[in-house]
């Protein structure tokens, strides 16, 4: 099976055509009886192989953070207040070590999707905790056995600290991540690196707040929401400039969406106590007409990630309204028939359903969404497009 990608990829080597690929993707598309550019095309797997490489390093990296931690501990290079055991930087070094040289071959030389994917998030996520683990460390060394230590006095001081680590972490896992994508242009890093830029702003707010209020977590929970409607609207800067959805550009968006979604959905729903345990029928109409929103939102951009990450509290929602209309019994079987059934059907009529949606708003704007038809337009195949 072959991808957007090795498409692209075929043209920029020359061993294929443009108007070979434009051909192969016409037909396809043809055979298919629905426009291509109304499909969520991204790299996951390439075949078994993927699946087979993926269960292998995951073996290896988890052998080699175990050995990590144990040399770690074995030389006391361990968190800890009392001297006694503790995680060690070593283990998280050691995994984003292995994630790079594995990426070396898997990724650059084999350009396997699925273990490409493992590695981003093992290299960057090694790298964020080696540095966080080794900062809280140096801050632990400074105390001794009766805890007196000078950067943990109260817990004002102490915020400031960790969310300055936490902080300095995500910058140094950031950078980490523009490494990677320099190097090997795997579509996920950009999402990765993002996550890392949004932890440093979060981070900052924790450390800047602290205890010095009491509704933190609202504090934090509006943060979050801001960033995630910046990474949403980030995500359609990479969305616009590919409208044809034939090059990676289009991938990096799906996992810039796939990171927004969450950050944009989950603060609404809680801020406004929608998933409090207790939803009123009230609040479950609330959360169906916000889910109803975030769908006609999904259909402009042509991204089912708002719809897939809003699902728990519309499912939630929905169960809590039959309870209260007396389905007790039936509640989650009535909820699940509503919910399977219509997201069917919307899949099955996507492509009508976006043109109703796109077709009303400005030509500005219109012209930044996904295209409704499917002309593929010579420049979206060109070899620098697989850039």
């Amino acid at each position: 099976m072959y991808s957007q990608n090795d498409l692209d990829e075929a043209v920029a080597s020359g061993a294929m055509s443009t108007e070979s690929a434009t051909a192969l993707r016409s037909f396809v598309e043809r055979q298919r009886a629905l426009p291509s550019v109304d499909e969520e095309h991204f790299r996951l797997i390439t075949g078994f192989n993927d699946i087979f490489v993926s269960i292998a390093a995951a073996i290896l990296l988890f052998a080699v953070g175990w050995i990590g931690q144990s040399i770690g501990t074995a030389l006391g290079l361990v968190i800890s207040e009392r001297g006694d055991g503790g995680p060690s930087f070593v283990a998280p070094a050691a995994i984003a070590a292995m994630a790079w040289g594995l990426a070396m071959f898997f990724t650059a030389k084999r350009r396997m999707a699925l273990p490409s994917i493992l590695f981003v998030f093992a290299f960057v996520g090694g790298v964020l905790a080696a540095v966080g683990f080794a900062g809280a460390q140096i801050v632990f060394s400074l105390g001794d056995p009766a805890l007196n230590n000078p950067l943990l006095r109260d817990q004002s001081t102490g915020a400031v600290v960790f969310g300055t680590i936490g902080a300095i972490a995500f910058a140094v896992a950031a950078a980490a991540a523009w490494l990677h994508w320099r190097t090997f242009k795997v579509p996920v890093t950009i999402a990765a690196g993002a996550a890392a830029a949004a932890g440093i702003a979060l981070a900052i707010v924790a450390a800047i707040v602290g205890d010095k209020v009491e509704n933190m977590r609202d504090i934090l929970l509006g943060a979050t929401l801001v960033l995630g409607i910046g990474m949403f609207l980030f995500a359609m800067r990479w969305d616009s400039s590919d409208p044809a959805r034939v090059t990676r550009r289009s991938d990096v968006a799906f996992w810039l969406h796939l990171l927004a979604a969450p950050m944009i959905v989950h603060p609404v729903f809680t801020l406004l106590g929608l998933n409090d345990g207790n939803a009123s029928v009230a609040e479950g109409l609330v959360v169906v007409l916000l889910y109803i929103a975030l769908g006609v939102t999904a259909l402009a951009i042509d991204r089912r990630a708002l719809l897939v990450s809003a699902l728990a509290y519309v499912l939630f929602a929905l169960q809590a309204l039959f309870s209260k209309f007396g389905a007790v019994e039936l509640n989650v079987a009535l909820t699940a028939l509503v919910i399977g059934s219509s997201l069917l059907l919307l899949s099955a009529f996507w492509h009508q359903a976006r043109v109703m949606v796109v077709r009303p708003l400005p030509e500005a704007l219109r012209s930044k969404l996904p295209n409704l038809q499917r002309p593929l337009l010579e420049q979206d195949a060109i070899p620098q497009a697989a850039a």
